[in-house]
């Protein structure tokens, strides 16, 4: 039986495949539908070049106008000054539309309701005041500007290898009682999900609520839809975030890169890892594959079931008014080994508010020896850029590790382009020679980390649906500074290499990978 059960899955895998290449081949098709449609017709019509003239110099003077970072608006810029014909229709098609305006108010709804639920408790904050006003700044900015509450009842285990995290992940899985939320950007239907696939179905079938909730271009190589048919078959409930659809899906860039898991709203799970073979090492595309994760346990987990559910009703038209959230948000009754200070977070394309990178960056800003990243890609704006060279000029040890061996050789180029301008002021930069460096998470001072599913790169910071952990004064803020120390003698240093002696070439290649990567 499991036999056939594998043979069935292939196929199916298979199937996935083909959906996705012909999701890529109906867009890729869509434009060029409509750079010939234009272009023809110009022929018919000669008011049209006018028209589209007129529009494209309409549209860089809006893109010139938005509030966005300047690095996100050159390349549209660009593109539409250089070659209107093609910018402008690829422009409407992906760049500006409505659909993003229907998701926000969507959102919106759910966070109304949601929210209120979710209050900061009376005094954290300010006894975090008499510790260190400078690190309550830094709780405040996601508090009251994002709405996610500091904790104290709170303890976090950190593990250095996605291995562990998942072993322990397991072992409380098959403890639940009342209710399983995971959340994951990318699920592979093979051996590592086969054992977890077990311990959800035997929950449920105990009366235990299971939720699954995955992103379809994270996992649309490894699984279809009869995916969900087949969860749904076993009591899990299952959803996929915002579905491939080929034509004119102007939602499409925004994906959902969270990894959590909620178990009872007692115990949490984050991290870089996702469900598939190579992110345990049991399959090595990239060599091997390093990366993190933590777990807490307390009432800070209250976060994370919110950070779930806002999305899980958000992704469905009308979901604000079928789910009573007040019966998985109620705090649960721990008392915390450790006395330190918690906060999980979430970031979204849709708010204007570049949460993840404001928060890596008042890490750096406030950073006093040392602060210290792990990044799979290092595509930064200029801000960013400025914050690590300035640090590393007033004394900061700054470090930042990066893959050895690329899963995307552009990626891995553009994120070497950065190495320069850092490497100057004083930044070091390791990459991981075993494999692929995917972890994210920072550490600062002996005294304040954050661990997550952040990326240093620009589709982790703007385009994509992302959380994080920021916790101060706890045991495992000085076990990620561990992890560095273990890891370094594991990289080889190229902070010399590009500091000096770039030619001319891959001057001119930098330059280019720099202007196009914020669309990588």
């Amino acid at each position: 039986m499991r036999r056939a059960v594998r043979v069935e899955r292939k196929t199916e895998v298979r199937n996935g495949i083909k959906r996705g290449l012909f999701a890529v081949f109906a867009i890729l098709l869509e434009l060029i539908w409509l750079y010939v449609m234009i272009r023809d017709l110009t022929g018919d019509y000669p008011w049209i070049p006018v028209l589209i003239h007129t529009l494209a110099l309409i549209l860089v003077l809006g893109i010139y106008g938005r509030h966005i970072n300047a690095a996100m608006k050159m390349p549209w810029i660009l593109l539409i000054a250089a070659a209107p014909f093609f910018g402008v229709p690829l422009y409407l098609l992906i760049g500006f539309n409505g659909a993003t305006h229907r998701m926000r108010l969507r959102y919106e709804k759910i966070e109304d309701r949601l929210f209120p639920l979710m209050p900061q408790q009376g005094g954290i904050l300010e006894e975090l005041e008499t510790v260190d006003y400078g690190i309550a700044n830094q709780f405040r900015y996601l508090s009251d500007r994002l709405g996610y509450p500091v904790y104290r009842d709170t303890d976090i285990c950190f593990y250095p290898t996605a291995e562990e995290a998942f072993a322990a992940q397991l072992e409380a899985l098959k403890k639940a009682e009342r209710f399983i939320f995971m959340e994951y950007h990318a699920i592979e239907e093979k051996s590592a999900f086969e054992r977890l696939f077990e311990v959800l179905s035997a929950r449920a079938a105990v009366g235990v609520e299971v939720r699954l909730f995955y992103d379809d271009i994270g996992s649309i190589w490894f699984i279809d839809h009869d995916f969900i048919r087949r969860m749904e078959a076993a009591g899990i409930r299952t959803r996929v975030f915002n579905p491939m659809t080929p034509f004119f899906n102007a939602f499409l860039d925004h994906r959902d890169h969270r990894k959590i898991t909620v178990i009872d709203g007692k115990v949490g799970f984050t991290g870089g890892y996702n469900l598939a073979e190579e992110y345990f090492n049991i399959t090595h595309p990239y060599g091997h594959w390093f990366d993190t994760g933590i777990r807490l346990t307390g009432e800070a987990v209250r976060s994370l079931t919110g950070i779930f559910l806002e999305n899980w009703n958000s992704i469905r038209k009308g979901g604000g008014g079928i789910e009573d959230f007040g019966q998985y948000l109620a705090l649960p009754d721990y008392c915390a080994a450790e006395p330190g200070y918690c906060q999980p977070y979430a970031d979204s394309p849709l708010d204007h508010e570049q949460t993840g990178e404001n928060v890596y960056m008042n890490l750096v800003n406030h950073a006093k020896r040392y602060v210290y990243f792990m990044t799979p890609y290092l595509i930064i704006t200029d801000e960013m850029s400025q914050a690590f060279c300035l640090a590393a000029k007033r004394g900061v040890d700054v470090r930042i590790v990066t893959p050895g061996i690329p899963d995307k050789k552009m990626v891995y180029q553009a994120t070497r382009s950065y190495y320069n301008v850092l490497a100057r002021a004083g930044v070091r930069i390791y990459e991981y020679t075993p494999g692929f460096m995917h972890a994210k998470q920072c550490v600062a001072d002996d005294e304040i980390a954050t661990c997550g599913t952040i990326n240093l790169d620009f589709r982790s910071l703007y385009h994509h649906f992302e959380n994080g952990v920021l916790f101060y004064r706890y045991r495992a803020v000085l076990d990620i500074k561990q992890c560095f120390w273990n890891t370094f003698p594991q990289c080889r240093e190229v902070t010399e290499r590009y500091l000096h002696g770039r030619t001319l070439f891959q001057r001119a290649e930098h330059c280019l990978l720099r202007l196009i990567s914020p669309l990588l």
